[in-house]
């Protein structure tokens, strides 16, 4: 026989034990059929629940560890005493082995309640309602929507209904409204700053399976992520990686500039290794981890691009003929997109006659100027003297002028490589700022709708 406990005894009767309550009450047999009088009639079961806390919600997983404080009520017709007949008794604890019990079921638990305190013992009134609060522990299912992380907020449901009895024996009823389950849960709730409860709503609805409707109570949580330990740990790192890649892409030496960006990624790697490791399995994609998947992109698309130039670079030494599509594509088109103005040596060059790339031709033409005006200084054998001197020194002039000519020109031939590798390395540059910026500003958009 279970255990009791008296509750509002009064004094005037001779029998005032529980142990004649119960017997009274023949309860032997009770508990196998559900307690009505007449077959047809729907036996209501009211229940009621405060969130407690929420204990964990696993995100690989998609399940939350949820304690709730957990009521349920209903009517049972074979059980009724009047109080007056055993000492003024209107209530009564009782072993839950007495009478029947409605297979109460969560739809969404995913784990045998093992661990709950188990509390074997349930409240008799004396006009047959039977009564029982108990602390529950509830490992359920949680669809998480991670679009949004860190900034998300998740929904979780518990449905509590019948797994046997339909529609048309038991209905599941909520004992307390939405507001009044809203003030409990906020009167209550603890967490440990992972998680920010919003909101606690209920109905009840129905929903049929296989031709047979079966009634539900359904809670729903509302909670709001605690965003400041991702925000440290993953967003702003990733931005610092991001920004010294960019840094990097100003740098002159292309070689040390390669080291550094295949630091950055490797680096940038291990936050997306931490990321991913928090993050569930699925379709759903977080704005956070397509950031990142773009960044890296753009990063290797740097890291291409370095190479590229660096490439070019070597070619200015060893083959400075650049192809003609090279000059019109990125010479003639490109470089004017790129708002790149190229300077050409020979415009820096001052030319100091007319006819400057054959020393022949102006020896012959000094010869004719001076011819002209050798009937003026034929006279003068001194005079005569400073000119030779002279035509040779001019002579000489345009041999350095023409020397120094077809080394501008080579010069000129060996950098155009290099000039091409300065566009395509300001072309990656832009593409890389316009593609982070604009990713950065729909990320920032999405986390704050």
């Amino acid at each position: 026989m279970g255990h009791f406990f008296f509750t509002d005894i009064g004094c005037c009767q001779s029998d005032c034990s529980f142990q004649s309550l119960l017997k009274s009450l023949n309860l032997e047999n009770a508990s196998n059929v559900r307690p009505v009088k007449k077959w047809n009639t729907t036996s209501v079961v009211y229940i009621d629940l405060t969130l407690y806390t929420i204990v964990d919600l696993d995100m690989s997983k998609q399940t939350a560890v949820i304690f709730v404080w957990f009521y349920l009520s209903w009517i049972d017709e074979f059980i009724s005493w009047n109080p007056d007949d055993f000492c003024g008794i209107k209530k009564m604890l009782v072993n839950s082995d007495y009478f029947w019990k409605p297979d109460l079921y969560i739809y969404e638990m995913t784990e045998n309640d093992d661990k709950s305190p188990q509390i074997p013992y349930y409240k008799l009134h004396s006009y047959g309602k039977v009564t029982n609060a108990m602390p529950l522990r509830v490992v359920s299912t949680c669809n998480l929507d991670i679009f949004k992380f860190p900034f998300d907020n998740q929904t979780c449901r518990l449905s509590f209904g019948s797994y046997v009895y339909t529609v048309s024996d038991i209905i599941m009823w909520p004992k307390s409204n939405s507001s009044v389950v809203n003030k409990n849960a906020f009167d209550v709730f603890t967490t440990k700053n992972d998680w920010k409860l919003q909101a606690v709503t209920v109905h009840n609805t129905t929903i049929t399976s296989e031709g047979d409707d079966y009634s539900q109570v359904i809670y729903s949580i509302y909670i709001k992520r605690a965003p400041i330990i991702y925000v440290l740990n993953l967003i702003i790192p990733a931005c610092f990686l991001v920004f010294l890649d960019i840094a990097s892409m100003f740098m002159r030496n292309y070689n040390g500039r390669l080291d550094f960006k295949i630091t950055v990624v490797l680096g940038f790697s291990v936050l997306l290794l931490i990321l991913n490791d928090i993050l569930p399995n699925s379709d759903n994609t977080p704005m956070l981890g397509i950031f990142c998947c773009i960044c890296m992109a753009m990063m290797v698309l740097s890291i291409i691009g370095t190479i590229a130039t660096s490439y070019m670079t070597e070619l200015s030494t060893t083959n400075p003929q650049v192809p003609m599509w090279v000059r019109i594509l990125v010479l003639k088109h490109l470089a004017r997109i790129m708002f790149f103005k190229r300077h050409s040596a020979k415009e820096e060059l001052v030319t100091p006659v007319t006819i400057h790339n054959d020393p022949e031709n102006a020896k012959k033409s000094v010869t004719e100027d001076v011819s002209d005006n050798k009937k003026v200084l034929e006279k003068d054998t001194h005079v005569k003297k400073e000119v030779k001197l002279l035509k040779r020194i001019l002579l000489e002039i345009l041999r350095i002028h023409h020397d120094l000519t077809l080394d501008m020109e080579q010069k000129e031939a060996k950098t155009e490589w290099e000039i091409v590798a300065l566009i395509v390395d300001r072309l990656v540059l832009i593409l890389y700022l316009i593609t982070v910026s604009l990713v950065f500003i729909i990320m920032i958009c999405v986390w704050a709708i």
